[in-house]
């Protein structure tokens, strides 16, 4: 390709509407141009990554024994409704109507369409297994369609479905699948993680993302620094750590001891006979507040404070107890966090088993419990209260005293109250490993890939099923696989660029190599027409800088380009008999022999990744 007859418009702008750095490269590139919100057009260079990350994903699907097939993007109501997720995917799916007022979709995802396609083709346990795969345009109505291509309204995905006959043969395709991803994420070039997930409004009981770390990403992950443990924050645990000491707020102890019977716990009336201190803490609503307040005696009467605090304690985030007040349509359940976690409220909805739930308001709150938010604490609440088994570690803890500017010291779970157990917090970095033991460390990733077991979500749903060996009938057990081919494009800037610009991945680049000829010589620009030819004739994908401008502005549109290698043939260069070369993420230029240059440049260039494939 001659960049002179190429159509790269570049822009020396950075668009007001890009604030992710794939998004303004992309734009400033020339890759991709927006026609509205969420919608892009692929320019002739982005459709060069486009088709290179896709032909490696065909490559291992087909490889990994699925068939490529063509769903249409068109998709009649009546599936979705018999799926049941016609109104549960909400505002998302795009619906229209044809002139005889018919219901339809533009597809957000194809399951239920090739559950139908299965269900009327496939009788017997024989057909299976079975992997179909289509590498197509989804649609879906992002309320907030933002960072170029990573969140779209229209994008293009490969989205894979298996059927088998058993749970164990779905466990087995599932492997297949995963082996694939992986082979796929490493010849993409790109720094990623497989982790747990969870399943989502895909349903099911199986799930892993691969995310590319960025540390643009907008989902969080945790992964072990000596194992292979990798999940998501909202499916991610930690090994329970030890509860934390009167002397040592810093290090932690395992809870010893069974909760005491239900009536045995105390009451806003019965603390002070207890040994429980009650502290009067005006104006202090949060954590920080609180524990700033006991160890500085931040108060109007220093005699109070003096009477009910322990001068030799260090009140620490980590020694308080917060209670938050949820709401599901039918419930309303407290949850006790320790003073420095989070509340994941995945988990919650996972435990409750409702929709997700949300805060109580303070009017609700102050019914319950008798105080407004900041006071509030389980001793004496008269709900459901649910702690995060972290929280039921801490002794001598502090918590709300369920009365508005005051607080309890010294309360003991399974003595001053009970509570369900469960995992709940978000896992935090230095958190130990559930497998390992060893540090968990976060990253902010980019999702890539998510593989899913469907198990019979869809197909029982849909009466799709298969006769086995004793002509029973029983529902296909599914999977499901995707990858975000467009996302990956952006994925793939977001974790490798620079302030000149775009950094690609030597597999998926659009060309492995730029030809710069500068200077106004005419033998140099015989000989860079000679190694341009050449260069093709090897099946090396170049573009050539015919361009009559500067070297600086062809030096500056290459970093911007993000093209791997820059070849550079200058007068003095072809006095001496060379060409430099400078991969585009090195800083130092390599003088390679003009005569030698085509096999070393080749070798380079296969030896980064450049259409390599062991695919069957």
């Amino acid at each position: 390709m001659r960049y002179s007859r190429a159509y790269i418009p570049t822009l020396k702008e950075v668009p007001k509407e890009a604030t992710s750095p794939s998004h303004v490269l992309l734009l400033r590139a020339g890759y991709i141009r927006m026609v509205g919100a969420g919608i892009y057009e692929m320019l002739p260079l982005g459709l060069r990554v486009l088709q290179r990350i896709a032909n490696i994903v065909r490559e291992e699907m087909n490889r990994a024994g699925a068939q490529e097939m063509q769903m249409p993007a068109l998709l009649p109501a009546e599936y979705y409704r018999e799926s049941q997720r016609w109104e549960s995917f909400g505002n998302i799916l795009i619906r229209l109507q044809d002139r005889r007022q018919v219901d339809y979709c533009l597809g957000p995802t194809h399951e239920e369409i090739v559950t139908d396609l299965v269900r009327r083709d496939v009788r017997s346990y024989r057909q299976l297994p079975l992997n179909l795969y289509q590498i197509q345009t989804k649609f879906r109505d992002e309320p907030r369609p933002r960072a170029g291509l990573l969140r779209g309204r229209e994008f293009v995905m490969k989205d894979a479905y298996s059927f088998d006959a058993t749970e164990e043969d779905a466990e087995q395709s599932y492997a297949v699948m995963q082996e694939a991803y992986t082979r796929i994420f490493d010849r993409l070039g790109l720094d990623y993680r497989i982790v747990q997930a969870d399943s989502g409004a895909m349903g099911g009981s199986k799930s892993a993302e691969f995310q590319v770390l960025a540390q643009t990403g907008e989902d969080a992950i945790v992964a072990c620094s000596q194992c292979d443990y990798a999940a998501n924050v909202e499916v991610a645990s930690s090994q329970a750590e030890p509860e934390l000491t009167d002397t040592d707020p810093d290090k932690v102890r395992p809870h010893q001891g069974s909760p005491s019977p239900k009536g045995a716990f105390k009451t806003k009336e019965n603390t002070a006979e207890s040994g429980l201190k009650r502290i009067h803490t005006p104006g202090k609503k949060t954590i920080a507040d609180v524990a700033d307040f006991l160890n500085h005696a931040d108060c109007q009467n220093e005699e109070e404070a003096s009477e009910h605090r322990d001068t030799k304690e260090r009140w620490t985030a980590e020694r308080c107890l917060k209670t938050l007040v949820y709401s599901t349509s039918d419930a309303t359940v407290a949850v006790v966090l320790r003073g420095d976690h989070q509340l994941n409220e995945l988990k919650l909805q996972r435990l409750l088993g409702t929709e997700m739930p949300s805060l109580t308001s303070a009017e609700e709150v102050r019914r319950i419990s008798g105080a407004g938010p900041g006071s509030v604490g389980p001793v004496g609440l008269a709900c459901r209260i649910i702690a995060d088994r972290e929280a039921t570690r801490v002794p001598q803890a502090c918590a709300g005293a369920n009365q508005d500017d005051y607080h309890l010291l010294g309360l003991e779970f399974g003595r001053d109250w009970d509570a369900e157990v469960a995992d709940l917090r978000n896992v935090q970095d230095g958190d130990p490993c559930p497998m390992c033991h060893s540090t968990l460390h976060t990253y902010r990733g980019i999702e890539g890939g998510h593989i899913f077991i469907l198990g019979t979500h869809y197909s029982a749903k849909m009466n799709a099923s298969f006769l086995d060996a004793k002509g029973e009938k029983h529902p296909f057990v599914m999977g499901c696989y995707g990858i975000g081919i467009s996302r990956l494009m952006a994925a793939a800037v977001e974790q490798n660029h620079d302030d000149e610009g775009i950094i690609w991945p030597v597999p998926v680049a659009p060309f492995a190599a730029i030809l710069l000829p500068v200077g106004k010589d005419q033998e140099v620009q015989r000989r860079a027409e000679t190694l341009y030819d050449t260069l093709r004739s090897q099946q090396i994908e170049v573009l050539l800088d015919d361009r009559d401008e500067r070297p600086g502005v062809k030096f500056k549109d290459a970093d911007l380009l993000g093209i791997p290698f820059r070849l550079t043939l200058g007068a003095r260069g072809l006095r001496e008999g060379v060409l430099e070369v400078k991969h585009r993420s090195a800083s130092d230029v390599v003088k390679i022999p003009l005569d030698e240059c085509v096999t070393v440049l080749r070798r380079m260039i296969a030896e980064s990744g450049w259409g390599c494939s062991d695919a069957e």
